[in-house]
């Protein structure tokens, strides 16, 4: 009898067992067909309504702030500030200097030798090569849509456009020219007569007007429309099922939203995702350099992702030349190796990665989805608008 009833409970345990295995491998299941598969058409309705409030709710890190956070969206005109007015003559003038190779030593660089409009209005290269051939020590960032930005270079060390102009002007490895020099050489070009008249009023060469000019066409350098932008607005057939899901899980379970939000794909603050090589031969310190606050160390400014697929390679460093490479680091939550030896030792201590890096496990079909929703942000007409505004 009691052979029987320990057969019978044993039996009852197995069989409650498998049942819960069932259960849990069925719940697994159902879960990741609604994550693959379940409603793709309902999030097509949803995503392409025209109405954002539509949209499922983003996946948001403890640490973004919902009172202020914006969604991502179409991006609208840039706006000038009030000391500095748009005029087509001012961003002409502007566009001029911009290419102007005087402005540096030796007649070498321009502004557009490093921001190629050609390249996304960056460079191609990991690092710019500027006057006598140096090498910076940073990848260009794109000029595209920076008239959306509130903070200037990847450690956010200026907080105007205006105050950007002279920086690689007078950059010992970039321009490499003091303003002074620039000033005296383009005043004997004929041609800036009439251009700092139709801007100015009159013919005087200064460098308040220099930076006005070149920070008024580089508000004018805006993206086109892209398929992102048109899928948004209400044309549902603009996306493959791919691209859709892809969206999705930019917004959710990638938690690329949590850094690149609004509609500029940028929430303009400053991340530290590992990337600063900090105790090896690479260090870069980041917004420390800015700062000299230790807790800014290793902290880089979020960059647009419109039109990313022109202004590669990818990071300050410029170390990532493909998206794989790209989705596959945050996918991996940072699987950089740390150093033998701190070469800081003594000085500072490691600083803290941002929590919002971590393991995303993303499938390979996820990955493939994001990279596809990454590709519709790009527009075959970036360009300076200036003659339309």
């Amino acid at each position: 009898m009691r052979r029987s009833h320990q057969f019978i409970n044993q039996a009852a345990t197995v069989a409650i067992v498998l049942l819960v295995v069932v259960l849990i491998f069925g719940f697994i299941q159902k879960k990741d067909w609604l994550q693959d598969e379940y409603q793709i058409e309902e999030l097509r309705k949803a995503y392409s309504s025209g109405d954002a409030s539509n949209w499922p709710k983003p996946w948001l890190h403890d640490s973004v702030n919902q009172k202020t956070f914006e969604d991502i969206g179409v991006l609208g005109d840039p706006e000038f500030p009030k000391e500095n007015p748009y005029s087509k003559e001012k961003a002409e003038l502007g566009k001029t200097l911009f290419f102007e190779k005087k402005l540096s030593k030796g007649n070498q660089v321009a502004c557009a030798s490093c921001h190629n409009p050609e390249t996304g209005w960056s460079d191609s290269r990991r690092r710019s090569i500027g006057a006598d051939s140096l090498t910076a020590d940073r990848h260009s960032m794109s000029l595209l849509n920076i008239a959306f930005s509130e903070k200037f270079f990847w450690d956010a060390r200026v907080n105007t456009l205006e105050e950007q102009v002279l920086h690689p002007i007078t950059n010992p490895v970039e321009m490499n020219q003091p303003i002074a020099k620039g000033i005296e050489k383009i005043s004997r070009v004929a041609k800036y007569d009439k251009l700092f008249t139709a801007a100015f009023g009159d013919s005087l060469i200064n460098k308040t007007r220099i930076v006005k000019a070149i920070a008024t066409f580089e508000r004018t350098i805006t993206s086109g429309k892209t398929r992102f932008d048109t899928f948004i607005s209400g044309q549902s057939s603009a996306f493959t099922n791919q691209e859709v899901k892809g969206l999705h899980l930019f917004r959710t379970k990638a938690q690329c939203i949590n850094c690149h939000n609004t509609p500029y794909f940028s929430d303009n603050k400053l991340h530290n995702t590992g990337l600063s090589y900090f105790g090896r031969k690479y260090q870069d310190l980041g917004n420390f350099r800015a700062t000299g606050n230790e807790k800014d160390i290793g902290k880089f400014k979020t960059p647009t992702l419109r039109g990313l697929m022109k202004h590669k390679p990818w990071m300050h460093n410029g170390n990532f030349r493909t998206l794989t490479e790209v989705v596959d680091f945050y996918n991996l939550g940072n699987p950089l190796p740390m150093p033998k030896r701190n070469i800081n030792q003594g000085k500072f201590k490691k600083p803290p990665q941002s929590p919002m890096v971590k393991k995303l496990r993303l499938t390979q079909a996820e990955k493939e989805a994001l990279i596809a929703f990454l590709k519709t942000l790009q527009s075959d007409d970036d360009h300076s608008s200036s003659q339309s505004l």
